[in-house]
């Protein structure tokens, strides 16, 4: 057997116990779903199941991993001084894998979402704006730098969670826009004209 075709079978298999996993999520808790639950849904064997993970906790463990890998690699790709005047630029990126991702997004992000997640996301970010920022904005005030830093994710996640729940009208280049221009402009973008 060709190892990609067995690649396109694993891929097809984990996709398949991921979306059944979300699918359980919206209507219970993760200490509440068993191996079983998942494998029926997904028309597969437990043993198939166990080939990929030790356990419910694991796949969602996976799940949260990867999406942080991906988050990870689309902030590296771009530099400080690209970032200062055009923040859509990495924003759109974010967006789009929070868009790709949406089903488990929305679960994790969620009221009964999982906060360890939330808070290593924070992390990722906060790593990313620290070193890039510092380069910066060399000698300003460590407590405004915090202060901001905390309202843009806050932010950030809040409009992420609009969009996923109002059904993610813009794409992630327009949502990624109109983060720049909150960012850029405060309160004042509710006064601008669109163009």
């Amino acid at each position: 057997m060709k190892e990609e075709t067995l690649d396109r079978r694993v891929r097809k298999t984990r996709k398949q116990l991921r979306h059944c996993l979300a699918v359980l999520l919206k209507e219970k808790k993760i200490q509440d779903i068993t191996v079983r639950e998942i494998t029926d849904m997904a028309d597969l064997n437990r043993g198939t199941f166990y080939l990929h993970y030790k356990d419910v906790f694991d796949l969602l463990e996976q799940i949260e991993k990867e999406l942080l890998e991906e988050l990870n690699e689309a902030l590296k790709k771009y530099q400080a001084s690209d970032l200062r005047h055009r923040p859509a630029l990495i924003f759109s990126d974010v967006f789009q894998i929070i868009q790709d991702n949406s089903e488990m997004v929305q679960i994790l992000l969620g009221e009964n979402g999982d906060l360890n997640f939330v808070n290593q996301v924070k992390a990722v970010v906060r790593e990313k704006c620290l070193k890039d920022w510092i380069e910066i904005f060399r000698g300003q005030d460590a407590a405004l730098f915090a202060a901001y830093y905390s309202f843009v994710v806050s932010g950030a996640l809040g409009l992420v969670g609009y969009w996923l729940q109002s059904g993610m009208k813009e794409s992630p280049k327009e949502l990624a826009g109109i983060t720049e221009r909150i960012i850029l402009e405060g309160i004042q973008v509710l006064d601008s004209k669109e163009e």
